[in-house]
């Protein structure tokens, strides 16, 4: 096949997947519930906490930067933080505890009952991904997924649960990407009414 078909199927795929999100009601409406819980986190003094692995982990990195950075206007820095950035961490709690615990361990040492979890894991059955909503699920501390196929074993974990259209995993990322965007939007909007 040729690049410029490749890219066209490629497109065709995005587009298609972004159309079935914008119909299923059920989940815009759970992710209007998860931009609000960010924005009454953010208002108590809380802060966002994401994380993910391979794509999703650079995912979480890009969406900790526009918050704490901007999107699409000049404000304040909203407090957020990508639990895959701190190689001392992962590798001493990988070589410790297991890789499964690497973001547990940093959700019991850095959350408190004001923060909010993001977990990016396009399967919904990465183990650390779930053993990190168990740890915010003891200590009381809302989770959001972003996630794809039929959500796996993550969609039984958290409070709200956001599933992008597909089995590729590349078409998910894409529309994780734009949930990420429009959940920083969302935030902005709202915390810096102008």
């Amino acid at each position: 096949m040729r690049p410029s078909a490749i890219l066209r199927k490629n497109l065709q795929e995005s587009i298609e997947a972004k159309q079935r999100f914008l119909k299923d009601e059920t989940q815009t409406r759970v992710f209007e519930q998860a931009v609000a819980v960010v924005i009454e986190r953010y208002r108590q003094g809380g802060r966002l906490y994401i994380a993910g692995n391979g794509g999703s982990a650079a995912d979480a990195q890009h969406l900790a930067a526009e918050f704490v950075g901007k999107l699409a206007r000049d404000r304040a820095p909203l407090p957020a933080e990508a639990l895959t950035v701190n190689s001392s961490i992962l590798t001493a709690v990988g070589n410790d505890y297991g890789y499964e615990q690497v973001f547990a361990r940093q959700v019991i040492g850095k959350m408190t009952g004001k923060d909010v979890f993001l977990g990016i894991t396009t399967s919904g059955q990465s183990v650390n991904i779930l053993e990190a909503f168990d740890a915010c699920r003891e200590r009381r501390i809302p989770t959001i997924v972003f996630t794809g196929h039929d959500g796996g074993r993550a969609k039984q974990k958290v409070d709200y649960c956001i599933i992008a259209p597909g089995t590729v995993t590349s078409t998910i990322q894409e529309v994780h990407v734009v949930l990420a965007h429009t959940l920083c939007e969302c935030v902005e909007q709202t915390i810096f009414q102008s």
